[in-house]
């Protein structure tokens, strides 16, 4: 198959506005890599980060928090949720992402933007955590919850995840321009310092966010759950999927040829220069991380 062509990330103009971006405990969640990775063995597994992060515009100190992690009160997930928990996805939240804002100085409080980048539950977190805050999420998004749980008693997705008199439903066309590999994107401050990624593939509503974390032309990208191991990134490995007993394609993704388009475009970023791509569950980043300056109240460094 052809390389997808790698147009170039804009250069930063004078005075170019960029975000501050660290990192947030958000709780492990215990990956069995094959349902993941082609090929994997059920011995395989990884406990893993569910990352959140905490933004902040440099020129004006708007901030923004991306995804809110795991639960600690798991009973309060969906019965399916909790199946998947008990079964084969044991989690443990030693501090949640309210916590880790508090700790580090940041009342909960004060967060005005939680942009969630999608509503799958390990990273919805504790929306109540935030009162004031406005909630943003993906096209789709609005009618996964108004299917979800408990209307509909199979689902896995909570009808209350985000209060929709706090929240930003976007829509397709909200995604209008390109930036880099990725055909839709939505420039959130209207300066290029921001732009969130319609991240086709992992499930309706999926968001990404691209920002420049410099003036002079770093970049990070938050890939979410594009890949649940960086090897599906760089090509060393394939998305697993296969087939239940009644015939029905098992996969992570909701659309696995999408979600394998996209995953070739968030690739296209490792060979660019200055740009560091992190997804959600990096088990190595945050091994060599933790507890170190990438973290709230420190920065993760420019590329």
């Amino acid at each position: 198959m052809a390389d997808i062509p790698i147009p170039a990330l804009p250069e930063p103009k004078a005075n170019q506005p960029y975000m501050k971006v660290s990192a947030l405990e958000a709780g492990m969640i215990t990956l069995p890599l094959h349902f993941f990775v082609k090929d994997a063995t059920p011995d395989e597994v990884n406990v893993c980060p569910s990352l959140a992060f905490f933004l902040q515009h440099s020129s004006s100190g708007v901030h923004l928090v991306y995804d809110l992690g795991i639960r600690r009160d798991a009973a309060s997930y969906p019965p399916l949720v909790r199946t998947f928990i008990d079964k084969w996805m044991p989690i443990e939240v030693p501090q949640s992402v309210e916590e880790s804002l508090s700790k580090a100085g940041v009342d909960p409080n004060t967060i005005e933007t939680v942009v969630l980048s999608h509503l799958h539950w390990d990273h919805i977190g504790e929306p109540s955590a935030f009162p004031n805050a406005n909630f943003v999420v993906g096209p789709g998004s609005r009618e996964l919850m108004e299917a979800g749980y408990p209307e509909n008693p199979a689902s896995d997705i909570l009808s209350s995840t985000i209060p929709s008199e706090r929240s930003r439903f976007l829509a397709a066309d909200d995604f209008n321009v390109s930036i880099g590999p990725f055909p839709r994107a939505l420039d959130y401050f209207g300066d290029g310092s921001l732009y969130l990624i319609d991240a086709i593939g992992h499930l309706a509503g999926h968001i990404n966010i691209l920002a420049r974390t410099s003036s002079d032309g770093s970049w990070i990208y938050l890939a979410g759950d594009t890949a649940h191991d960086v090897r599906l990134l760089t090509g060393e490995r394939e998305v697993a999927f296969g087939f239940d007993p009644s015939g029905k394609m098992l996969c992570a993704h909701a659309h696995k040829d999408d979600a394998v388009e996209h995953i070739r475009r968030v690739g296209a970023l490792l060979k660019m220069p200055k740009v560091h791509v992190l997804l959600a569950h990096d088990l190595d980043w945050y091994g060599a991380n933790k507890g170190g300056p990438a973290f709230l109240p420190g920065v993760i460094p420019p590329k």
